[in-house]
């Protein structure tokens, strides 16, 4: 596959990823965290903030392509 394809896709698969990924973890949390304590949202917004980097980086480096030597 060629690697300005590959970008275009990625580039796609990306934003999907975190918007939906963003939409989903807000859902979550209005579903199931309104009565909790703040130190609940604080942590709960924390790990799911941080927690969409691993699949990104993932596809980033998918994205980037083999490395050639």
């Amino acid at each position: 596959m060629p690697l300005r394809l590959r970008k275009f896709i990625g580039t796609i698969l990306l934003i999907v990823l975190v918007l939906g990924y963003a939409l989903l973890a807000t859902t979550f949390a209005s579903l199931l965290l309104g009565r909790s304590p703040w130190w609940v949202h604080l942590l709960y917004f924390t790990l799911t903030g941080l927690l969409w980097i691993l699949p990104a980086m993932v596809l980033i480096k998918w994205m980037a392509g083999p490395i050639k030597k």
